[in-house]
Parts: structure tokens; C-alpha cells; sequence
């Protein structure tokens, strides 16, 4: 006798489940998957971006179907949506600011005059270097022109800004998109000539590099700053950095090979400076073995303070492991001999800046997608890290706090990498790099842990859902193994590229998608796992 009942249940991934087809949309693969809702849909997209495109989708692509997405949500949330870009810039989730900005564009080049509002109003809190403000009038001018509401609200970042803080920011990040901030200046109308007050002196001296700053305390660093050229003395050069908190942008190129320069800018030096010019100053000899500036990098990347307060995004740190420990830059003829312990400092301030959190204690299978598309996606921000190695560092941060955890690998089959918990980042990513990879069915990790009996209280995949090579869904999987082994098991899918598409199902409150390097995702996987989300 046939079950047509369950013959109609277990579809495989190349069409939709059951009675669910209205909820579900083919797949980039072709394969049947939920739909996120619009909102984190551009969630996934402010924190991932589309640089690069994914396997089966082009950058242009993706950027176009991500920007129609965000559109959509700005006209008809438009508070909902302005808040979640405020968030994920303020709080640093995303590893770039780029897709925050540009979503802040559309905001202000929206047909709702209250949305268009609401994104001129948080400029500010999105735009808060120099180099922001550049990006974001680069990118509205592609998108609109220029009226009068506009004009007030990119001039309030410059009239509403200390002045002091605004002269820093014009001097250490001068032009950038093909604009300056003379042009904007222009544009906004902010200029207006007078030169009684310290900010009419400084647009000024910013629209009229030609003219002195003027006699205003406020603006001492910068008329410094302008006065420096090749022939000025390195000891002025080096007493102008320690008195003014110079950055290095301001410093003639002629001293940057000098230690005792870097070694002055390394005393005021942010923490993201540091960061960047790690190389640099090993280069030259400014950090070298047990050297005072060597144990004082060691120090700062060691602090959970200054990690928090620098808003960095894991990701930057993970880039400047990788960069540093290669011992020559990304681009250019840099090279130098890495230090060792800044090599373990920077590790160890990669899983310190996605905070502390008490581990579940539950069973946790921490399960890596390593079919083809992951093996050909790169994550927007990381230089030329495939998806898959995203995911296994990812996947670390858990599994380093989770005492009772298993990491495997899948695409249509289900394997142990030999990754283990006490591994370096370095070594987790060349594992991942040598696999053979393949097509992708989400639902083994579930399946395996059917057929195995292994008792698993959280499963968390990390893919780009891009499914369809199974016979069952994963979540139809996972309901199975709830069934047969009497475990309420959860499921988080950590999506690690910005299309619209989960395995997750909307509907079960035991599943969960978050987005892959939401420098929040270990957190809110360890919260939903104890079962406090």
C-alpha cells in the first residue's frame, strides 16, 4: 500500500516542501529554500556587502538585487531601516562601513520625504570620519541631485562638528571618491567667507589652501600640520607629532622611513593606526624582538577595553593576522620578519573582540559547508579569504567555548577536517583550503547525526544556502531528528553571503539565522542555545 501522504512530505530540494510554497523561492543553485524577510535581508547585506559576488551571482548583480531590496524596506520602514544601519555602524558589526553608507544614500535619494529626513538626520552617527562623509557624498551624487535639503544635511556634519575634531578629520583624511572636502563644501554652500571664528577660518583655509589658518587655538594642529614639507627639520617633525597628536597622513613622505617619526606617531597612534601600520613599523625596526614598542603592541591588543572602545570588527583583525604573519603587504614591495608574539597578540585580540559570553554547555555539531560555491566566494573586506575559511574561523570562536562541540565538514557527504579547538586560525584556514569541496546538501550534517546517533542539542551551519543536491530539506531533516532521537535540537544557519535565502524555517521557533561575521553572531548562537533568545 502506498503513503501518498508521505511521499508528498519528503521532497527533495529541488522543489518546494509541501503546502510551504508560498514561503519558500528557488535558490541561486535552483534549489528550494525559506525566504528572509526584507529586513534581514539588508541586515545581511550592511554586514556582508556584495563585493565580489558570490559563485553563482556577479557583484553588479548582487549589488543591484540588494539595493532594490534596501529600497523597498527604507520606503516602507523607513525608521526601522534607519536604525538598523545606525546600529550595525555604531556598534561596529560589519567589518566595512561601505554598505552602511551607501544604504544611508538610498535613504537620502528616497521618493518619502520622512525617510530622506530620518537618513540626513543620522549622517552623523554613520558618517563619523572624514573619509565617511567623502564616500557618502560620492555615492548620493551618483544617486540624486542636489537640493536644498541635501545641501543642510551634509553641511550640518561640517558646522555642527567641533572644531577641532573637523580640522583633524580634514587634514588625516583629505580626499577620498574623487572628492575632497573643498569640494563639498562647495556643493553644501557651508562656506561662507567669514573668517572671524575659528570654523570660518578653517573652511578658508579648507576652500583657500592659500591663506594662513589664523590666530585660533582650535586650529594650532592643523596650521602645524601645513607647515610641514620636506625641508622642515626631523626633530620639528618629530616635536609637531608629540605636541599636536599628529596622524601620519599629515607627515611628508620624505620622514616615514624614519624610526624615531614612527616612534612619536606610535605614542598618540588609535588603535586601528596601530593596527594598519604594524608591518610598516617592523620594517623599519620600530618593533623588533623584545623591543619597548613590541611589548607595548602586545599590550594593546591584549586590552578588552581598547578593543571595545576602537569599535574594530573582528574581521580587521583577523586581516591584519593574516597580513602580518605573511611578513609583506597585500599590495606593494613591503616586506619584514614577523614578530612572533604579535603574531599570537593578534589571534588571541580576534576572539577578544567578539566579547566574553558563558558557553551553553550543550551539545553543539558545528558543521562547515565546503561544497563548490563556498570553495569560489570570498568574504567582501577579507583579502581573498574564501567563504569556507570565513566559516571555519567562524567556527572557532564557538567551539573555543563551547567544552562539548564537534566541528565537521559537508557537502554532499560528511567528514572530519582534523580541526580541532587548540589549532591556530592559520592552520584551520589551510585545512579548509585543501578540500576537494563538491555540490551542496545542507541536510547531511542533521541526517549524519540521525543515522549515527549522536546526541546533538544546537546544530549550527555555516553556508551560503545555496542547497540542492538532497533528497530532504534540512529542515524537514532536523524535524526527523528531533523525532526519532527525542532531543528538541535547535538549528542556527549562519549565512555568509548577502543574498535573501535560509534553510532556516521562519516559522520554528528552534531555528535561527544569523548573519556570518555579525561581530554579535557567537554571542546570540550561545544565547539561543542555552534557549535565552
Amino acid at each position: 500500500m502506498k503513503n501518498y501522504a508521505q511521499i508528498m512530505r519528503n521532497s527533495s530540494q529541488r522543489e518546494p516542501i509541501f503546502g510551504r510554497e508560498s514561503e519558500m523561492t528557488q535558490n541561486n543553485a535552483g534549489g528550494y529554500t525559506f525566504t528572509l524577510s526584507p529586513l534581514d535581508t539588508l541586515r545581511r547585506f550592511l554586514i556582508l556587502g556584495s563585493e565580489g559576488g558570490t559563485y553563482y551571482v556577479d557583484e553588479r548583480t548582487l549589488t543591484k538585487d540588494n539595493a532594490k531590496n534596501a529600497l523597498e524596506v527604507l520606503e516602507s520602514q523607513p525608521e526601522q531601516a534607519i536604525n538598523l544601519v545606525i546600529e550595525v555602524s555604531q556598534k561596529g558589526l560589519a567589518p566595512k562601513n561601505d554598505p552602511a553608507i551607501f544604504a544611508l544614500a538610498l535613504g537620502a535619494s528616497c521618493r518619502n520625504a520622512w525617510t530622506r529626513r530620518l537618513a540626513l538626520q543620522a549622517l552623523p552617527l554613520v558618517c563619523r570620519t572624514g573619509t565617511h562623509i567623502l564616500q557618502f557624498v560620492s555615492m548620493v551624487n551618483e544617486l540624486r541631485g542636489w537640493g536644498r535639503g541635501l545641501r543642510t544635511g551634509v553641511g550640518r556634519w561640517y558646522t555642527e562638528k567641533k572644531v577641532e575634531d573637523l580640522a583633524y578629520q580634514v587634514m588625516k583624511y583629505g580626499n577620498r571618491a574623487g572628492f575632497t572636502h573643498r569640494d563639498v563644501l562647495r556643493l553644501t554652500h557651508a562656506y561662507g567667507g567669514e573668517v572671524s571664528t575659528a570654523r570660518g577660518a578653517l573652511f578658508r583655509a579648507i576652500v583657500h589652501p592659500e591663506f594662513s589658518v589664523g590666530d585660533f587655538p582650535e586650529l594650532e594642529a592643523f596650521k602645524m600640520a601645513k607647515s610641514l614639507n620636506d625641508s622642515t627639520p626631523v626633530a620639528k617633525v618629530i616635536d609637531a607629532i608629540k605636541t599636536y597628536n599628529l596622524p601620519r597622513e599629515v607627515i611628508p613622505t620624505k620622514f616615514l622611513n624614519e624610526p624615531k617619526v614612527w616612534e612619536a606617531l606610535f605614542d598618540c597612534m588609535p588603535f586601528t593606526a596601530m593596527i594598519r601600520n604594524l608591518g610598516k613599523m617592523t620594517s623599519i625596526g620600530v618593533i623588533s624582538p623584545m623591543s619597548d614598542t613590541a611589548r607595548a603592541v602586545v599590550t594593546r591588543l591584549n586590552d578588552v577595553a581598547q578593543i571595545e572602545r576602537s569599535r574594530i570588527h573582528p574581521i580587521m583583525l583577523l586581516n591584519a593576522l593574516n597580513t602580518y604573519s605573511s611578513g609583506h603587504g597585500f599590495k606593494g614591495s613591503l616586506r619584514w620578519n614577523p614578530e612572533p608574539n604579535i603574531v599570537r597578540a593578534l589571534e588571541e585580540a580576534f576572539y577578544l573582540s567578539f566579547g566574553t559570553v558563558e558557553p551553553s554547555g550543550k551539545n553543539t555539531l558545528l558543521a562547515l559547508d565546503v561544497s563548490g560555491s563556498m570553495g569560489a566566494n570570498t568574504i567582501g573586506g577579507l583579502n581573498d579569504m574564501l567563504a569556507s575559511e570565513a566559516a571555519a574561523v567562524m567556527a572557532m570562536v564557538t567551539a573555543r567555548r563551547e567544552p562539548s562541540h564537534l566541528i565537521r565538514g559537508f557537502s554532499t557527504e560528511f567528514k572530519d577536517l582534523g580541526i580541532t579547538s587548540n589549532m591556530s586560525l592559520s592552520e584551520v584556514c589551510n585545512i579548509t583550503r585543501r578540500q576537494t569541496f563538491g555540490r551542496t546538501d545542507c541536510a547531511i550534517p542533521m541526517i549524519w547525526a540521525t543515522k549515527e546517533r549522536v546526541p546533538v542539542d544546537t546544530f549550527v551551519v555555516y553556508t551560503d544556502n545555496e542547497t540542492w543536491a538532497g533528497q530532504v530539506h534540512p529542515a524537514e531533516a532536523l524535524k526527523n531528528y528531533r523525532q526519532k532521537m527525542g532531543i528538541g535540537a535547535k538549528l542556527v544557519v549562519v549565512g555568509m553571503t548577502s543574498t535573501g535565502f535560509t534553510i532556516a524555517d521562519p516559522q520554528d521557533a528552534g531555528m535561527l539565522d544569523v548573519v556570518g561575521f555579525d561581530a554579535t553572531a557567537p554571542n546570540v548562537i550561545t544565547e539561543f542555545s542555552k534557549g535565552a533568545v
